[in-house]
């Protein structure tokens, strides 16, 4: 039997996204990979706890999320059997978020953010996850072929049905970002956040405009992909395998070859050093200094792994030289 560790709270202060209510630890753990029906349901559990026991009480996954084709739904379902054997007693302190939009299962309903795709995709995700309500449900990326009105109309019935506390989007750049927030504002959605892809090498949501719209709208920006699949680690300060695959989003960052990107990612950890951080604890510090950003995802499935980059709240501040250095290699 389970009992959370009582001094959970004690070293981890919380967030608000934006001027909303709603409040988030500064790092929470995402389950996109390697947390499917093929992952070991006693060695995630294990995290997923001690997760909590450290503070992180958001825990963050989608529909689509599982171990390919044959294991879509199934972070969900990994989540939802700890959710009903351990995180019980402890459900009102949670905040959980899942999202729908891309492929789930067969036929035109099965994708995109169409009414009928995100109303059946909130009680399936209630079911896998065994929940009543979720705390958080995201539109995950924008669809093009349906109009925003709709799918902003649908979450906001999910969220005055009760089966979401908040709504949020993923993946919305400027434009239909703004048309989805003045919407939200007319029919008084409890809108809150904006999940984009976000790290030290990338600042796009900075450059585009995404992150003034959100400070603008007081709601809240909550980065995935913090540390650009580890290559804000030490694991590849000697270099990138030709076989490394990066996220869509961060492409441009091997426009000019891997060896120059290494070269950056060195110097990044030589500063990092000065401020007697990792790489990968620089990186989430350097992300939470902006108050737009209410949370920052991680992905880990070991505990030393995720007690490490904790440690990154222990230094958030940034000194004049420190970010003219660090703007000077990323920009």
């Amino acid at each position: 039997m389970y009992t959370a560790s009582n001094s959970r709270y004690e070293n981890n202060s919380v967030r608000h996204a934006g001027k909303t209510g709603l409040m988030l630890p500064p790092i929470s753990l995402g389950l996109w990979q390697h947390f499917g029906s093929a992952d070991p349901l006693s060695d995630r559990r294990d995290v997923i706890l001690h997760a909590f026991d450290k503070g992180i009480f958001n825990f963050d996954v989608a529909n689509h999320y599982g171990n390919g084709e044959v294991g879509f739904g199934s972070s969900e379902e990994l989540l939802g059997q700890i959710l009903k054997d351990d995180f019980k007693p402890y459900r009102d302190e949670l905040v959980i978020s899942t999202k729908a939009g891309y492929e789930i299962h067969d036929g035109p309903y099965g994708i995109g953010t169409s009414r009928k795709s995100l109303l059946q995709g909130i009680n399936d995700s209630l079911t896998r996850l065994n929940l009543d309500y979720v705390d958080i449900y995201y539109a995950h990326r924008y669809d093009d072929k349906t109009p925003i009105e709709e799918t902003v109309r649908a979450l906001d019935d999910i969220a005055r049905s009760g089966k979401a506390m908040y709504v949020g989007v993923s993946n919305y750049e400027v434009p239909e970002l703004k048309k989805a927030i003045a919407l939200f504002k007319q029919l008084g959605t409890p809108f809150v956040l904006n999940q984009m892809s976000m790290n030290l090498l990338n600042d796009h949501v900075e450059t585009s405009g995404v992150a003034q719209v959100m400070r603008d709208s007081g709601t809240g920006l909550i980065a995935y992909g913090p540390l650009c699949e580890g290559l804000l680690s030490e694991r590849y300060l000697g270099g990138i395998p030709n076989d490394f695959k990066i996220h869509h989003t961060n492409n441009s960052l091997l426009a000019n070859g891997p060896e120059a990107l290494v070269t950056k990612i060195n110097s990044l950890d030589d500063i990092a050093k000065n401020r007697n951080q990792t790489l990968s604890q620089m990186s989430l510090a350097w992300l939470l200094r902006d108050p737009v950003v209410a949370s920052v995802i991680i992905g880990t499935t070991n505990n030393d792994h995720l007690d490490e980059n904790l440690q990154a709240l222990d230094n958030l501040e940034f000194s004049a030289d420190e970010t003219e250095q660090i703007n000077k290699l990323i920009k």
